[in-house]
C-alpha cells in the first residue's frame, strides 16, 4: 500500500547531496567552498540517532519511518558551524533534483491525486465512525443444543433446548430479558432474565416449551421461532435483538 501511495513528489526526509558532497571535517571558522567540501562535516550524528540505524545520506530506504531526528540533529550541527539549516530536511526528490523552492514543492505536493487520496480517507473514518455510532449495545447467537432435539416433559410438554450467546458491547452491567415469538403458546421455561458483566460473552441455556394441543396443531416437524432479547437496564436506550431459529416437534 505504500509503494502504491508513493512517487517523487512524495514528502519524505531527504539529504541535500548537492549542498552537502563531498563530506569531511573541518575547523568551524573555515571555509569549506575553499576547501573543496560541501556543508556536511560527517559527523555521524544522523546515524546516532536515527532509531532504525540507517544512514539517510545514502538517499531513500524504506526503512526510514520519517521521525525527523537526523532532521533536528543536523540543524542543530548546522547552527555551531554557522551553516544554513536544512540540509537534511523534508522535501521531495523532484525537489531535490530540480531546485524547487518550498512554495513550488507544496504546490506539486497538492495535486490531485493527494486530494483524491485524502477524500477516500475522509470517507472510511466518516463510515468507521457511523458503525460506532449506530452499532448495536449487545450481539445475540442463538445455536440449537445438538444432545437432544426435542423431547417430552412433564405434563405432555413439548420441549426444545438452545443455548444463547449473548456479548454485551458497554462497558457496564447489563441486565436482559428473552422471550419467544412465531409460536402459539411457546414460553421459555428456564429463567428468562439474566446479566452479562461489561464487554462479556456469556453462554446460556434456554429451554422453550408449548403444550399438547399446540404441538399437536403445529405437527410434526421443524418450525420457526424468533428468540427476542431486550435490554432491561433504565439508563440506557433500549435496545432489543431478535435472532431466528427452529422448534421440533417430534413424530
Amino acid at each position: 500500500f505504500q509503494s502504491a501511495m508513493f512517487d517523487h513528489d512524495t514528502m519524505i526526509v531527504s539529504y541535500d547531496p548537492e549542498r552537502g558532497e563531498p563530506r569531511g571535517s573541518r575547523p568551524r571558522s573555515a571555509d569549506p567552498r575553499a576547501l573543496g567540501k560541501g556543508d556536511c562535516i560527517d559527523c555521524g550524528l544522523c546515524v546516532q540517532v536515527c532509531p532504525t540505524g540507517i544512514d539517510i545520506r545514502q538517499g531513500l530506504q524504506y526503512a526510514c519511518i520519517g521521525c525527523a531526528a537526523c532532521v533536528d540533529v543536523c540543524d542543530g550541527v548546522m547552527d555551531k558551524m554557522s551553516y544554513p539549516k536544512g540540509l537534511i530536511r523534508f522535501a521531495t526528490q523532484n525537489g531535490l533534483a530540480q531546485r524547487l523552492d518550498p512554495r513550488q514543492t507544496l504546490r506539486r505536493v497538492l495535486r490531485p491525486r493527494v486530494l483524491i487520496y485524502t477524500a477516500v480517507l475522509l470517507l472510511i473514518c466518516a463510515a468507521f465512525v457511523t458503525s460506532l455510532t449506530l452499532r448495536s449495545p449487545f450481539r445475540v447467537d442463538v445455536v440449537r443444543d445438538r444432545g437432544t432435539l426435542a423431547r417430552m416433559v412433564g405434563e405432555g410438554m413439548i420441549e426444545n433446548v438452545y443455548r444463547l450467546q449473548v456479548m454485551n458491547a458497554t462497558e457496564s452491567v447489563q441486565r436482559y430479558r428473552v422471550t419467544v415469538q412465531g409460536l402459539d403458546g411457546a414460553t421459555v421455561a428456564s429463567r428468562p432474565h439474566f446479566e452479562v458483566g461489561p464487554a462479556e460473552a456469556r453462554w446460556l441455556p434456554v429451554s422453550v416449551q408449548i403444550g399438547p394441543e399446540a404441538a399437536s396443531h403445529l405437527g410434526a416437524g421443524a418450525h420457526p421461532v424468533v428468540f427476542s432479547i431486550e435490554r432491561l437496564d433504565d439508563g440506557d436506550e433500549p435496545a432489543r435483538v431478535q435472532e431466528k431459529s427452529t422448534f421440533v416437534v417430534p413424530r
